[in-house]
């Protein structure tokens, strides 16, 4: 074991339905960063990443494509592989929740809870949202019976089960939260889970299914399948041998250090994890960390919205590190942050490009230009050189602190600071002007030297950040082996050796014409989702969410009847209502509709739409309306139902 411990650290396994975005990046880079820094710094981590495999979204994506649902997640699977080794990820273990080992230790932790009166059968009848593979309350839900977390539509569900007594660890968790500040991060995580779960109260929770059957079997009653949830957090103990006859590494690793996890998902991991573990008598994680969404333009990523960004084209464009910083350093971990390429063009420009390989560039050329290559001695003493020397020294304190408190964001900014005093003391001392004289020496080769160390200084503390670049630095400034270029030897100033050879290489990060780079990234983006679509523009498939069934009673209740538009104007106290004279047979009707924004009133008269005729009439903002018009509607556009041939007025639709 390392002298200084162990640190255990993980991503969510991600759900293996469709590509990967930027979003999950995001994720996975900072936890990569954490366990760079750690294994960096002294200790002997365990980074986990993997995937959660199971659950009816899966069993009906595969249908979809006509393949069998493990052969779905296996494509899946070994793109996100793929994505992960183009980003460098250094986990150490990848959890499939497919693995026979992960299934038999799941087996083994629900049985045991069986057998000790923590689970028990019985039957649901609720909520249930199949994208977030979430039960709901009815009072959890959002108005229109949308989910919480993702508002597309819950449906009623109704199936025998099994029943996780979450409800009796209630008392315990809000006692847990309120001993142990720790166990949510940011404070308004915290905050959110007691007043929105833990204190209104818990309710058991359901965790077999038996309407489909890709999952882990329930071990004494094979027609159920455990609950996707209760599965796939268990992950971070069963890779640890948990659940199996050989715990050596669960005793050596657990509990985690942080599980790092979107916003969306903290529920789950600071409610549901914890119970079940104090099911088990065994020690919860030391933290939890939900951090923000990346949005783009103020929205969540959504394929519907045609907003994805996907971090394969941004890294063969600009390099892997450029992506790594720019999600750390752009966004405040644990807050949303808006995405826009222009934004991360300008930050690439301003910090990577001016800052940083600036910096590097015109210091390894003056030490070419005026010492032939060759790093000098410090032989003299100048006005700047204490000062410059104290703040570099004096960072990597600082850093540390920020990466432990997982706010990237400060940590390097607290790097930049340096990075900025350095291209400032070139200023200062004008070294352009002391190689002008020959009495100057002295003070130009100090200056040199101060330089090539600051750089070894710098280059040391973006290691866990950007480790190719860290690479590229040490390849121009000739550093060798481990001398000087370890965390602690950025606390003092000195360790580059007088004598190292420096030799200028390609611009670390070329300056960027961000009007063009916007332009090309759009286009760039735009063939790389027709290309992984076949050559189609990418469109969200619609996760479809039946409703309760009805007879053809129930049916043929509604009067579903072809109308004509006569006449079409906009409603006088709303901008968004037009008012619509339908022509029904004989009958001259007037409906009320919601569509102004998606049609003119004058590109509708003639059209032959669908009238719901014996809806109850109704005034909408002053005007009667009888009846309503059917359209189409997602949160981009509305599209009226219309007949594609003419038929005479009033007949009836069945």
């Amino acid at each position: 074991m390392s002298k200084k411990g162990t640190y255990y650290v993980t991503t969510p396994i991600y759900y293996p339905s469709a590509k990967l975005h930027i979003g999950h990046t995001y994720t996975t880079v900072a936890a990569d960063v954490l366990a760079r820094f750690k294994r960096f710094t002294g200790y002997d981590v365990k980074f986990l990443t993997g995937t959660d495999e199971h659950g009816e979204k899966i069993q009906k994506a595969a249908q979809e494509k006509g393949v069998t649902p493990q052969q779905h997640v296996d494509e899946i699977v070994s793109d996100i592989k793929e994505i992960w080794k183009s980003m460098e990820i250094s986990y150490d273990v990848f959890l499939r929740t497919t693995g026979e080992d992960h299934k038999k230790a799941v087996q083994n932790i629900f049985q045991k809870l069986y057998d000790q009166g923590d689970i028990y059968k019985s039957s649901y009848e609720g909520w249930y949202c199949t994208p977030c593979e979430s039960f709901w309350t009815e009072t959890q839900l959002k108005e229109d019976k949308g989910c919480p977390d993702c508002g597309r539509p819950a449906h009623l569900a109704k199936e025998e089960a099994y029943f996780f007594k979450l409800s009796q660890y209630q008392d315990r968790l809000i006692q847990y939260f309120e001993d142990h500040p720790e166990i949510c991060y940011p404070e308004s995580r915290k905050n959110e889970m007691l007043s929105n779960f833990l204190r209104p109260g818990l309710e058991d929770l359901c965790v077999s299914r038996t309407s489909f059957d890709w999952g882990i079997q329930v071990p004494f009653d094979p027609k159920h399948v455990i609950y996707v949830w209760f599965d796939a957090v268990c992950n971070y103990i069963t890779t640890l041998g948990y659940g199996s006859d050989n715990k050596e590494e669960y005793d050596k690793y657990w509990p985690a250090n942080v599980h790092i996890v979107g916003k969306e998902i903290v529920r789950f991991h600071t409610i549901i994890w914890p119970a079940i573990l104090m099911a088990l008598g065994e020690p919860l994680p030391k933290m939890v960390y939900g951090h923000g969404w990346i949005l783009f333009g103020s929205d969540k990523m959504s394929k519907s919205k045609g907003n994805i960004v996907y971090p394969e084209p941004l890294i063969e464009r600009y390099g892997i590190d450029a992506l790594k910083y720019f999600l750390l350093r752009e966004f405040t971990f644990g807050h949303d942050g808006n995405y826009t390429n222009r934004v991360f063009l300008n930050r690439l420009n301003s910090d990577l490009s001016n800052d940083l390989g600036n910096l590097v560039s015109r210091s390894i050329a003056m030490i070419e230009k005026y010492n032939d290559g060759i790093v000098p001695e410090a032989k003299a003493e100048g006005e700047f050189d204490q000062n410059l020397r104290e703040v570099v020294t004096s960072a990597a304190e600082k850093v540390e602190e920020a990466i432990d408190k997982l706010q990237f964001h400060d940590g390097l900014e607290g790097i930049w600071k340096i990075i900025r005093r350095v291209n400032k003391y070139i200023d200062e001392t004008t070294p352009w002007i002391l190689a002008k004289d020959e009495e100057n020496k002295a003070t130009l080769d100090t200056v040199m030297y101060n330089l090539a160390d600051s750089i070894r200084i710098i280059s040391v503390l973006i290691k866990p950040f950007m480790e190719a670049t860290t690479k590229k630095i040490w390849t121009q400034l000739g550093a060798e082996g481990e001398v000087g270029l370890q965390w602690k030897d950025t606390m003092e100033f000195g360790k580059l050796p007088a004598g190292t050879k420096v030799k200028k290489g390609e611009a670390l990060f070329p300056r960027l014409d961000v009007e063009k780079e916007v332009e090309a990234l759009e286009k760039i983006n735009e063939e790389y989702l027709q290309q992984i679509n076949g050559g189609k523009k990418e469109e969200e498939a619609i996760e479809i969410e039946p409703k309760e069934e009805i007879t053809i009673d129930d049916f043929s209740k509604l009067e579903l009847r072809a109308v004509e538009i006569i006449k079409a104007e906009k409603h006088p106290k709303a901008d968004r209502l037009l008012v619509l004279q339908v022509q029904v047979g004989q009958e001259v009707r007037q409906v009320v509709s919601g569509i102004a924004e998606h049609y003119k009133p004058e590109d509708l008269v003639g059209k032959t739409v669908i009238l719901v005729a014996n809806l109850k009439p109704v005034k909408l903002r002053g005007v009667e309306s009888r009846g309503m018009i059917l359209a189409a509607a997602n949160d981009e556009k509305l599209v009226l139902g219309t007949l594609d041939e003419k038929i005479p007025t009033g007949t009836l639709i069945s």
